[in-house]
Formats: structure tokens, sequence, C-alpha cells
């Protein structure tokens, strides 16, 4: 497996982690859960050009939807999750239930919340656009706050913080 990072002016440092140019693992590293980096891995900056010159674009305001060949570790159910995630258009937001009934299984609520928790690939899986049927802000794993600054980047109106966020 190799490795790069990158620096955006919204997040802070995102690593990339994959085989070649097919992302396995992108993940935010200013947040709550920062991935650290295996001594298994390689260095190579020379690799993952098009994922980092997207999610710049995606950062700079100029990419909505990311044309990027992923390979994300999971079982078969969490990729059945994510890949429903990738649906989820540019400045909307969803529901767990409504993932859930997407993939076909709407009782599978709290599976589904937990395949979002286990997402490996931030961002360009879109995770933080899914939300309590309320509207209210819930898990993100790198946390609430990068949740609503990333919903706000997409223009949606966050009101309130942290637990009590919700989306307007």
């Amino acid at each position: 497996m190799y490795y790069d990072t990158m620096q955006t002016d919204l997040v802070g440092e995102i690593l990339l982690v994959g085989d070649t140019d097919e992302l396995k693992m992108v993940a935010l590293q200013q947040g709550k859960k920062r991935l650290s980096i295996s001594s298994e891995w390689t260095h190579d900056g020379s690799l993952f050009s098009n994922a980092k010159e997207q999610l710049q674009q995606y950062f700079n305001g100029d990419l909505k939807d990311f044309d990027l060949e992923l390979l994300p570790d999971g079982t078969d159910f969490q990729k059945k999750v994510w890949s429903a995630l990738r649906n989820i258009q540019f400045g909307t937001t969803v529901s767990y239930s409504d993932i859930a009934k997407a993939i076909g299984n709407p009782k599978a609520v709290r599976a589904v919340g937990s395949a979002i928790g286990a997402n490996p690939i931030s961002t360009i899986i879109p995770c933080h656009r899914v939300v309590s049927s309320s509207g209210k802000l819930t898990g993100f794993s790198s946390g609430i706050d990068l949740k609503i600054l990333l919903l706000e980047h997409e223009g949606l109106k966050v009101k309130g913080n942290g637990k009590d966020a919700i989306v307007d």
C-alpha cells in the first residue's frame, strides 16, 4: 500500500492511502479520528494526483461530483451503504433511514449507521451528508465541527453547534 498527504485551507491535512491510483482510504487528519500511517505503507508523492486535484477543486468550490476509482475494504453490506452514499447530491442531506431504504433494507437503520461510521474514504464518499431524520447532526468520525464545516462549504445552513447542531 502507498500513501501521500495533501494540505487544504478548509480541513487541513488529508491522508490518502491505496494501491497505485485506486483509493482505499481518505482521512481528514485535523478531526477527532486521526489515521496513523502504517510502517508497512510506502510514501509516494507521485500517486493519487487525480484524487488530490479533485479534492482541491472540491475544497475550492469548483467540483461537486468526484470521479475516482475507489476500492474501500469492507463487508458487502458496508460497500452497499457506501455506494448509496455516493448518490447523495452535493449540498443536500439524507437520513440514515433514507439510506436503509435506498439499499432495500428499511429496518437496518442502526446497521447503516455503523457502516457509515466505518466509511474509510471521507468526503469523497460523503458520509457528512447523512443526518438524523429530524435534521440533527449525528456522528461523524472526524467530529461534528468538521461535519458542520463540510455541510456549510456545500451551502447548507446549520443552526447551533456541537451535538445541538441541526441542518436548517
